[in-house]
């Protein structure tokens, strides 16, 4: 009787009732830290990404351009259509103001008049996007324009390349205050603007910084945002996604509850048996590494030294055998004695 009743249990149980369900045609989510991926589903299929390319025409401005200078819009606007900023053909306006109307508001007339600005031509600029990123990793990735619309051209990418990119776009001070930012006041020589920041995840997820939501009815729903919570840094892609916001309150819920940040070597703490080594070797910085509970223990670490170096050598650590980062190991220079006022007299002698 009671065989019955377990096999009973399992019927009703059926043990995969617990996956994830991912409602994304293929999502990543990596630690922004480290880069190592947490979760993946089809994180290398090529779709087309929407508005979530205006983030590299984004880190591209940011990183070419004085933001304080100011751009007259020219005639590029006239072809926009979808999501806009409503720039007026003539008005004067900041760079600086662009690049929010760009991120908050997703404007695609910011976009073609930033390129333009940055090249002298959405062809010129879009081979400036190509060329970063492939400087990125971005493997599987072309631009065809800088703003995502897909009627006329088209911009493919991948949701593993996409968060190599918001991976690359974080370490921008300001590429992080911009997307952060839920309202942005300011005016151009024409009139004044209030926005409000489109991307909904940065109300409703307490943890979330920031992000850049994207669609057509081609590519679908496209989203990138990025959350931190005890100092675990994230970023979500998800490419055609019909529920991407909630998904991602799920995945993000879903990783907190199962990784931690772990200092794995700490410089501050960094010793070395000196009856082994005698140099006096220290650290400049110290290493995280995302872990499950279960990881812990399966870390391991090599330190290999070289005289010959200018760095002296390096700690190597591993996960299960599987290096996942090194860093570099530094000798202190031995200070030369002063010479005695007799062995000056000597030297200067012979």
């Amino acid at each position: 009787m009671k065989k019955i009743f377990f096999l009973f249990l399992i019927l009703i149980f059926p043990i995969n009732c617990f996956a994830y369900s991912d409602s994304a045609n293929s999502s990543v989510v990596i630690d922004l830290d480290s880069g190592r991926i947490l979760y993946e589903k089809n994180k290398d299929s090529k779709q087309l990404i929407a508005s979530i390319t205006k983030i590299m025409t984004c880190i591209i401005v940011l990183e070419n351009c004085n933001l304080d200078e100011k751009v007259k819009v020219g005639e590029e606007i006239l072809k926009m259509y979808g999501t806009n900023i409503y720039l007026e053909l003539g008005e004067e306006i900041k760079v600086k103001d662009l690049v929010y109307g760009l991120m908050l508001r997703s404007g695609n007339d910011a976009a073609v008049v930033l390129a333009n600005y940055v090249s002298g031509s959405e062809d010129e600029f879009v081979k400036l996007m190509n060329k970063k990123a492939k400087f990125i990793g971005m493997e599987n990735t072309i631009f065809s324009n800088s703003h995502g619309l897909d009627e006329d051209s088209k911009n493919y990418s991948t949701a593993y390349d996409m968060a190599l990119l918001s991976k690359y776009a974080f370490s921008n001070k300001l590429y992080r205050e911009i997307i952060s930012t839920k309202k942005y006041v300011t005016k151009s020589n024409l009139k004044s603007y209030i926005w409000y920041n489109r991307m909904k995840l940065l109300d409703s997820y307490k943890y979330c910084i920031g992000g850049k939501n994207g669609y057509t009815p081609k590519a679908g729903k496209t989203l990138v945002s990025i959350a931190s919570k005890n100092d675990l840094n994230l970023s979500i892609v998800t490419l055609d996604d019909s529920d991407l916001y909630d998904n991602h309150k799920r995945l993000y819920d879903m990783i907190y509850s199962k990784y931690k940040r772990y200092e794995i070597i700490s410089k501050d703490k960094f010793k070395v048996d000196k009856s082994i080594i005698t140099d006096d070797i220290y650290l400049k910085d110290s290493f995280y590494y995302p872990l499950k509970d279960d990881e812990v223990d399966s870390i391991s670490t090599f330190m290999r030294l070289n005289y010959n170096s200018k760095n002296f050598g390096e700690i190597i650590i591993s996960l299960k055998d599987k290096e996942i980062g090194k860093i570099k190991v530094y000798c202190k220079k031995k200070k030369k004695k002063e010479k005695s006022l007799f062995q000056k007299i000597i030297s200067e002698i012979s």
